[in-house]
């Protein structure tokens, strides 16, 4: 078992739209608001992790992508206190090259874990926002992490991407990362005025063995918002419940059983 002094956990889902990167940007900010210390590292070419922080992507010096192509250094990469206790490793577009400019490398699956190994100890938490497909990028989150937690949208098709998911998680724990654990699976954009998004509930919780999170993650309209505004819920509208969601949730996270 993994020591977890530093638990990297990649938020994962192949579906697209299912609130991932919104789940990376405010889960991180709820544990740093609790004292944590955490890196946010942003794995997804399209940068929203980075943006959602207030970052304007295209302007920085050095990436992920930088970063994976030993081009720099994590701490030339790393943007220190983009809030209390939260440093963040920005993404954008060139990110996607990685997926080309690998293939055929000898153990390219270790580039990301080989990097975060040697930082894992001075974090609490390390975030990674993997991006919605199962290619090079998303591999070496999995491969560097100690858990994933998976956001799934309330909506008819929820459990089809998920079981895909965890077959993936099946596979990569066989080949890759012997010890990954799926620490949770976290609902999002739940509506609460439609029997649907109950029914996805109690179908997923009637079907899967995995640890299902208690927190609920709702269908907010102050929750779309924030990104926009470049913070995350808890400093965009604190009392709203998206952030009220979202700190039960840090939670959960901090006093989750199947960890300790």
């Amino acid at each position: 078992m993994k020591n977890f002094n530093g638990r990297i956990i990649a938020i994962a889902n192949q579906k697209g739209g299912v609130g991932k990167t919104t789940t990376s940007i405010n889960l991180s900010a709820c544990l740093a608001e609790k004292g944590c210390k955490v890196l946010a590292v942003d794995m997804d070419p399209q940068g929203h992790l980075t943006t959602g922080f207030g970052i304007e992507k295209d302007d920085q010096k050095y990436t992920t992508y930088e970063l994976m192509k030993d081009e720099c250094n994590v701490g030339e990469a790393m943007i220190i206190n983009v809030i209390d206790n939260l440093n963040l490793i920005p993404a954008n577009r060139l990110l996607a090259g990685i997926e080309v400019e690998y293939v055929g490398v000898p153990n390219m699956q270790y580039i990301l874990d080989n990097i975060l190994k040697k930082i894992k100890t001075k974090f609490d938490y390390i975030i990674i926002d993997c991006p919605p497909a199962l290619g090079l990028l998303t591999v070496n989150s999995l491969v560097a992490a100690d858990t994933v937690l998976v956001p799934i949208q309330c909506e008819f098709f929820a459990l089809d991407g998920l079981s895909q998911l965890l077959y993936t998680i099946d596979l990569m724990k066989e080949n890759l990362n012997p010890n990954l654990i799926v620490e949770g699976i976290c609902f999002t954009m739940y509506d609460s005025r439609t029997n649907l998004s109950l029914q996805v509930v109690e179908n997923v919780k009637d079907t899967l063995t995995q640890n299902i999170y208690k927190t609920v993650i709702p269908r907010n309209v102050r929750l779309a918002e924030a990104p926009s505004h470049g913070l995350p819920i808890s400093m965009y509208d604190s009392h709203s419940a998206g952030a009220e969601a979202y700190r039960q949730l840090a939670d959960e996270v901090i006093n989750n059983k199947l960890l300790k």
